[in-house]
């Protein structure tokens, strides 16, 4: 027992949140194969709670993407917040606060691994942020799911940037020259579980820029990147987020490994 609330009190200063209701904390990390694997405990799944921090998430991370980004569109929006609630982001979170030495699993689930199962890493720390919630209500729940959040929205801006260059480089040559900029491989390298690319962005008869990448599709945006600095365009053509993401998270950039307990 003694040891139980050792390692709820170690994950609570991970949380930064003291639970006045222990039982809250226990139902979110308790995964429907324990609850039905020990029936006599009465302990319930943490799926309710899920639901709620999924809602809890989305809402906040709304709201801080609003602020942040004033001149950001609907659509990219969406597109980022997305991208910092997906399942995989918030399985590594999970990790990070290594949420899987907690969470109550079957011993089938514990066996095969399902601790460290993605969608049960990220299904618990929705739990956990709707726990934090009914414990301590909205603010302090804000406060974690920024906390968890913020230090990300950087790199998942460039990420989106990097990814979204062809697009933009599209959009600026149908506009100024009414065509559609096309892709060619010009050489390929190396074995095929490492090819090597060499890709031109061609528009009319031009050659807006070259590429070279491991697989044709990086090669093709390195191009498209070439392409857009010869136009004079920034790199990411949406540095604005990034450098304003950067300015505003000076003071919360470090990351969630510095923020655990010695």
């Amino acid at each position: 027992m003694a040891t139980q609330r050792a390692e709820i009190a170690r994950l609570e200063a991970v949380l930064g949140h003291r639970f006045a209701d222990p039982a809250l904390l226990q139902g979110a990390l308790t995964h429907r194969s324990f609850a039905y694997e020990h029936p006599d405990a009465g302990q319930a799944t943490n799926e309710r709670l899920e639901f709620l921090g999924d809602a809890i998430f989305h809402f906040v991370v709304a709201d801080e993407l609003f602020e942040r980004f004033p001149d950001a569109p609907e659509g990219e929006l969406t597109a980022l917040r997305a991208a910092l609630v997906c399942a995989p982001a918030l399985a590594e979170i999970a990790e990070l606060l290594d949420l899987g030495d907690h969470i109550r699993a079957s011993r089938g689930e514990a066996t095969l691994g399902g601790r460290g199962r993605q969608s049960i890493l990220a299904d618990a720390l929705e739990a956990v942020v709707a726990a934090v919630y009914r414990d301590g209500g909205y603010r302090a729940a804000r406060a974690l799911v920024r906390r968890l959040v913020t230090p990300r929205i950087g790199q998942a801006t460039q990420e989106r940037g990097q990814a979204n260059v062809k697009g933009r480089l599209q959009e600026r040559i149908q506009a100024s020259e009414g065509v559609t900029p096309f892709y060619r491989v010009v050489e390929r390298s190396g074995p095929v579980h490492a090819e090597e690319f060499v890709v031109e962005v061609v528009a009319g008869d031009r050659v807006l820029g070259r590429g070279v990448g491991l697989g044709k599709r990086q090669a093709e945006q390195q191009a498209a990147r070439e392409a857009l600095l010869a136009m004079g365009a920034t790199e990411a053509d949406g540095a604005s987020w990034e450098e304003a993401s950067g300015q505003r998270d000076g003071a919360v950039s470090r990351s969630l490994e510095g923020a655990r307990p010695a």
